[in-house]
């Protein structure tokens, strides 16, 4: 950020205090930064809410609490990535806390320029192909279906492994004539040593899938993952993503999506045209299962909703759609600040 022109401060300093008194617009980010209000501006706190703007990225129920958002229906305005987590935050703050939301715009993220350079790069997606796949142990002709996110219970990586294995029975008993197809989970983290990591790699083991199954260490660095797969399996769970930004990145790498009916991507992936969906929970095991196979069987399939997916990408999903967006939001929030100011 340095680097880009942009001043840093202590969010606990008296300059974030003073930058924020005079400033004509203050951008609150993640649903928990309403903490930082009371403990760092203390008595300044009722000057600045008229001129927050509060971009909110979470859906989870542990964020609803009284202190992390009483101050939402003052805050001059809230940003959220999806449709369906705008209308999660109005129901949930009214019916459980008793407070209503402020005016609330929804702003769907980009994929960033870097990102984008390396999707559209041929030469450099096949040598990352190469690269990932070599390091995996799996063969170029072969089919790789990955589940790319944190591991937890919540992402689902449980329940697309069994997925994963209903598939494998399924080819097997329908004689099916397909590559051997693998999973890989990016997003590993063993030297935590999770209760809930563990049953992963053992249910792996139990079921003799180590030749088929692979994780991979968590990492910021996507693409050369996104590359050497097939298929991107999105599979969070309960209330979903609120918007899911590796949905739109696998997008861009024309990737087909198995995704989660379920938040946000329901606004990203269409389904029966660049992906396919299946309902969250133990309800969804066979439903992913058949969706496996049916992209597994069906490469034309694959290619078609690939394409398709990259082409909604370049249509509404890039950095400058999220920029245009996220603009004409700060403008709406100023000139409303504005038309307060000049009443008072």
């Amino acid at each position: 950020m340095l680097n880009r022109g942009v001043q840093v401060f202590s969010a606990k300093g008296q300059e974030a205090i003073d930058t924020a008194l005079k400033a004509d617009l203050v951008v609150l980010n993640t649903a928990v930064a309403g903490k930082w209000l009371d403990a760092v501006l203390k008595e300044h706190v009722a000057d600045v809410l008229p001129k927050v703007l509060w971009w909110i990225h979470e859906m989870r129920g542990h964020y609803f609490k009284l202190e992390y958002v009483k101050h939402l229906p003052l805050v001059g305005g809230t940003m959220i990535d999806s449709h369906t987590t705008a209308n999660y935050w109005k129901n949930r703050t009214r019916e459980r806390l008793g407070i209503k939301m402020p005016e609330t715009y929804v702003v769907h993220l980009g994929n960033s320029k870097e990102l984008m350079e390396v999707a559209e790069n041929r030469v450099a997606k096949r040598v990352l192909r190469e690269h990932v796949r070599e390091s995996l142990g799996v063969k170029n002709e072969d089919l790789v279906f990955a589940l790319i996110n944190s591991v937890s219970r919540g992402k689902g990586q449980d329940l697309f492994l069994r997925s994963f294995h209903e598939s494998l029975k399924l080819i097997q008993e329908r004689k099916l004539k397909v590559p051997p197809i693998h999973a890989v989970i990016v997003g590993s983290d063993m030297n935590a040593q999770t209760k809930f990591e563990t049953e992963l790699r053992n249910f792996v083991s139990q079921n003799n899938m180590q030749g088929r199954v692979h994780f991979v260490n968590k990492t910021l660095t996507v693409a050369p993952y996104l590359a050497s797969i097939d298929v991107l399996v999105q599979n969070s769970q309960a209330r979903g993503e609120c918007f899911g930004r590796i949905t739109i990145e696998a997008m861009a790498f024309q990737l087909p999506v198995l995704g989660t009916a379920a938040g946000g991507t329901m606004e990203i992936v269409v389904n029966g045209t660049t992906g396919l969906l299946h309902p969250a929970g133990k309800e969804g095991v066979m439903p992913l299962s058949n969706n496996i196979v049916k992209l597994a069987t069906n490469v034309e399939k694959r290619l078609t909703m690939g394409k398709r997916g990259y082409e909604r990408v370049k249509e509404r999903f890039l950095e400058h759609h999220m920029s245009e967006r996220i603009a004409k939001v700060l403008k709406e929030i100023l000139l409303h600040k504005a038309k307060r100011h000049s009443k008072s």
